[in-house]
């Protein structure tokens, strides 16, 4: 379980597996696709003001349900897919599917208030989902077969890029909200996907061996299953009900709580360039167990922060916590079992989903029905991280040697 970067190897692999342009390809579409991912987040308040689309909390937490269930079925059919159609054939399903969702969101100011809104959000939040696991999927096997000797080290930077995008989105709004049109960012984003798409027809993009190997997951799968689960809840817990947790309870300004998303998601993209680096000096199992236990504790100061300041301080300590998690768990079980690592990886990201659903949906009707306020379920959410650090304790005491 290392990810130690060494340049010479990365240089040796990118030589013998992919083109510049496919590497690079892959790795910009890690940007596009964070960007995608949160521009929803991003535009909580839009979405539940009265002069926006007034949706309540519980049509936003149910607009993520479409998302989720085509992120989950988009994932886990994906190996399937790719043996049929090849990885580049899945990514461009998912772009596709981007493409689309941003393309609808970019069009849906002109129904804003109006019944047909909610509908049209849902089928653009599905078409995302199908977007997002389709090209996570189709990424992280690429990027880990591109580069076999780093395998945990590309996973990083792809996922740091990924950061990248997601800390972009809320800045972005907030700047085009600002200009007077937020939906400028998902048409910003409709071209960056339409310019991916136009790339692919000249990348290859296929590995040296296969990855989508047909056959049952193994039973170690169900270990790293249960991690990712409770990881999603975390993450989403953070990425979702940041904006309005600091809004709506503790009276911060919008633009103020869209820079708490934003430090959150910077902190999981810095996390992740730090572990990289870190991991030459410290074992890669031993910090895979201490972002938990950190995440623990961030979700502390997150429950007790009352201001902007102390809200982005404690909403940044949380993305540091989750930085290099989910891509340490997708490259230990690809390294594991590679001749698996598309099924594995697409059944992690379709896990990740069920635990992103459960608390993008959850919160909300969770809150109605017992009235707790938004201070306390971060509060709760500290249980479900110490949760996740033993679910990471189990999986490094148990590790398996790793199978070529």
């Amino acid at each position: 379980m290392s990810a130690t970067i060494c340049s010479s190897d990365w240089a040796e692999a990118l030589a013998q597996s992919a083109s510049r342009f496919e590497v690079g390809l892959l790795y910009f579409a890690g940007v596009v696709q964070g960007l995608a991912l949160v521009t929803f987040p991003a535009a909580s308040t839009i979405f539940i003001q009265p002069s926006g689309f007034a949706l309540s909390s519980t049509q936003y937490g149910a607009m993520f349900i479409p998302q989720v269930v085509l992120a989950i079925l988009a994932s886990a059919f994906g190996s399937g897919l790719a043996r049929r159609f090849g990885l580049r054939g899945v990514l461009r399903l998912g772009l596709c599917g981007d493409l689309f969702a941003m393309a609808l969101l970019a069009a849906s100011p002109i129904l804003a208030g109006t019944d047909l809104a909610f509908v049209v959000l849902c089928v653009a939040t599905g078409a995302l989902g199908l977007g997002f696991g389709a090209t996570v999927m189709a990424l992280n096997t690429l990027v880990e077969g591109f580069f076999p000797a780093n395998a945990d080290g590309a996973v990083l930077l792809l996922n740091a890029l990924l950061g990248v995008g997601t800390a972009l989105a809320p800045v972005l709004v907030a700047l085009f909200n600002g200009l007077g049109f937020w939906w400028g960012l998902p048409l910003l984003t409709t071209g960056l996907v339409a310019a991916l798409l136009g790339g692919t027809l000249s990348a290859p993009l296929q590995l040296p061996y296969n990855a989508a190997s047909s056959g049952g997951l193994p039973t170690r799968f169900w270990f790293y299953a249960i991690a990712v689960f409770l990881y999603g809840i975390v993450e989403t817990l953070c990425g979702n009900w940041a904006t309005l947790y600091l809004s709506v309870q503790r009276q911060v300004s919008g633009q103020d709580a869209a820079y708490a998303l934003t430090a959150f998601w910077v902190m999981v993209t810095l996390g992740r360039v730090a572990v990289a680096f870190l991991d030459r000096f410290i074992a890669s199992r031993w910090i895979y167990l201490a972002l938990p236990v950190l995440l623990a504790l961030a979700f502390q100061f997150v429950a007790v922060a009352n201001g902007a300041l102390s809200g982005i301080a404690a909403f940044a300590i949380a993305g540091l916590a989750c930085s290099a998690f989910l891509p340490f768990s997708i490259s230990f079980a690809g390294a594991e079992f590679p001749h698996q690592a598309a099924s594995m990886s697409g059944a992690l990201i379709a896990v990740y989903q069920v635990g992103y659903g459960v608390a993008a949906f959850g919160v909300g009707p969770m809150r109605q029905r017992t009235g707790l306020d938004y201070s306390t379920v971060f509060s709760l959410g500290g249980l479900a991280a110490v949760a996740l650090a033993l679910a990471a304790l189990v999986l490094i005491r148990t590790a398996a040697p790793v199978t070529k």
